[in-house]
């Protein structure tokens, strides 16, 4: 963190200037794109001790830097040493309807693609507009000590988001909002200043079990408990080896992330469509055809991909995942033919899941 050399907020003789800067910096947020700021001090109660029982399980699969730094994950403070409050903030990316989304589920022979990655990756764009947040606040109060996260080093964004009012974590373990659902990113801004910290969101989840029904690999094993190792967001993007044979069957034609327990989420019938251009969807994104798809070499992938979300799978693992989804697709001779063309393929990992979809659709 920056030396802090703006003027201590306590010194000024009432709270009127610090709730009129508040009043300021959500306005300036505004301005920049984001829908909402809240205001926290460190995460909910409880954050740490259900992190711990989370570890403890092996649930976090192989991301095994959920371990790493210890406290500083839990405790603001230690991660950034001087850090009073942060400011989270959340930023709408749906870019279509949610009957788009239902029927590229429901059409085997397309592949379906998380809807956040459907346009431009978002961690640069929400970065740099943390940056100009910090740089309009110094033009109001003078330089003070910050750090920008966005999906980035040891930081519980979810609880933190929470505690800063802009929702509660639900039953699919996504912070929801009454007002939007879930369909955002989040970022956060660490700072040195003495802000006050908003009112935490309350669950509003009500009976609803929706999330933990749908989900087609059973990950969701118990309301506000998520297994890693069985959720499809898990298995096609952060797993790095071969996907449980159990596990591929359900996943059907996901391969990029799973977005079925924010389908069916209540609350999503209020969230509104992004107004970032840039996450707009790109056609092949989000009508390509499983088949055409596996068919791009590593060249083709890596231009197909630039600028977005998906190409930190690598070549490899995105043939991983098309393979499967080409496993459970409608058997056609477009199918058949394009598995065998990748029967030789350099990587043991892409021919063992080709080997396995030519077997389930009944040919060697």
């Amino acid at each position: 963190m920056s030396e802090c050399r703006h003027d201590d907020l306590e010194d000024r003789p009432d709270a009127m200037a610090t709730r009129l800067l508040v009043t300021r910096i959500r306005a300036e947020a505004q301005a920049l794109g984001f829908q909402q700021l809240g205001i926290a001090t460190a995460p909910v109660a409880g954050t740490e001790a259900r992190l711990q029982r989370w570890l403890t399980l092996g649930w976090q699969g192989a991301m095994h830097w959920m371990a790493r730094h210890g406290r500083r994950r839990t405790r603001p403070a230690e991660l950034v040493p001087g850090t009073r409050t942060i400011l989270s903030v959340r930023m709408d990316y749906r870019s279509d309807h949610d009957h788009d989304a239902w029927e590229t589920l429901a059409d085997g022979r397309r592949a379906y693609i998380a809807r956040y990655a459907l346009g431009r990756d978002y961690h640069k764009l929400m970065r740099k507009r943390l940056q100009a947040l910090a740089t309009r606040i110094e033009t109001i109060i003078g330089p003070f000590g910050y750090r920008v996260f966005v999906d980035s080093a040891p930081v519980m964004e979810k609880p933190l988001a929470q505690a800063a009012g802009l929702g509660w974590i639900g039953r699919n373990t996504l912070l929801l909002n009454r007002s939007a659902g879930s369909w955002f990113f989040l970022g956060e801004l660490y700072t040195d200043l003495p802000l006050p910290a908003d009112t935490p969101g309350q669950d509003h989840c009500g009976s609803c079990h929706a999330c933990l029904e749908i989900c087609p690999t059973q990950a969701i094993v118990a309301p506000y408990r998520l297994d890693a190792r069985r959720c499809i967001a898990y298995l096609t993007i952060e797993h790095p080896g071969s996907i449980p044979e159990d596990l591929r069957a359900p996943i059907g034609n996901r391969v990029f992330g799973c977005d079925d327990c924010q389908l069916v989420c209540p609350w999503n019938k209020f969230a509104a469509l992004t107004r970032e251009h840039a996450f707009s969807a790109v056609p092949d994104r989000s009508t390509g055809t499983l088949v055409d798809l596996f068919r791009w070499d590593e060249p083709r992938f890596l231009r197909e991909t630039e600028g977005s979300a998906i190409r930190r799978l690598g070549h490899e693992r995105w043939l991983r995942n098309l393979a499967v989804g080409l496993g459970n697709a409608p058997r056609s001779a477009a199918v058949l033919s394009a598995l065998r063309e990748r029967l030789d393929h350099p990587s043991a990992l892409v021919r063992e899941h080709v080997r396995w979809a030519l077997g389930r659709q009944g040919s060697d």
